[in-house]
């Protein structure tokens, strides 16, 4: 367990074709953590480009709860993915949030095809990743040094965590917060949630 003195700022990338699980799912588990003692974990927040609202994947819209420009400094960054993110690798401020953020984060992880991402900024050059089942494809002609490891739901190299599709991002979540605040608080959480956490 990583000992954590302070509470924590968890930023979630979101933009317009997001899958609505990658992010949501996360911003579930470690927002009812905090709630469940005393809001004294973590703060956490969405991130999009501008504060204009987003179209997830399949039309949710959800409203961003900081700009690029607005956000205040990430401890834990979590990428989304989504066919939106095919839009984001070719976004040059994009790209250089995310670097830029990275440099001082406690965590940097991506969910699902949000590892296209981390590719596109060479975070996962000559690392081991994980992705969605159908992302392996692009991912190897974006990282071709990368190391893919589609039988795993996580994988860490560093402090750079990459998971499997959608529902995966709960599960790296967990981790997350197991090695942050240890097993009985994150079992405290799933059992809240009513959710299996194996």
């Amino acid at each position: 367990m990583i000992k954590i003195n302070k509470k924590l700022n968890v930023g979630i990338f979101i933009f317009d074709n997001a899958e609505v699980l990658d992010f949501a799912g996360p911003f579930e588990v470690f927002s009812v953590c905090s709630e469940l003692y005393n809001y004294e974990l973590f703060d956490v927040f969405t991130v999009a480009k501008s504060l204009v609202p987003i179209s997830a994947v399949n039309g949710l819209s959800v409203n961003p709860r900081h700009s690029f420009a607005d956000a205040p400094p990430i401890d834990i960054l979590i990428i989304a993915g989504g066919v939106g993110t095919r839009k984001q690798i070719l976004e040059a401020d994009t790209l250089h949030w995310i670097k830029e953020v990275h440099q001082s984060t406690l965590f940097t992880a991506s969910i699902c095809s949000g590892a296209m991402i981390l590719g596109a900024v060479h975070l996962l050059d000559n690392h081991p990743y994980c992705t969605h089942k159908d992302v392996y494809e692009d991912m190897r002609l974006l990282v071709p040094t990368g190391l893919p490891a589609p039988e795993k739901r996580f994988v860490q190299t560093g402090k750079i965590f990459t998971s499997a599709g959608i529902s995966a991002g709960i599960d790296l979540s967990f981790h997350i917060l197991t090695l942050l605040h240890g097993q009985a608080i994150a079992q405290a959480t799933a059992q809240y949630m009513e959710y299996d956490l194996k």
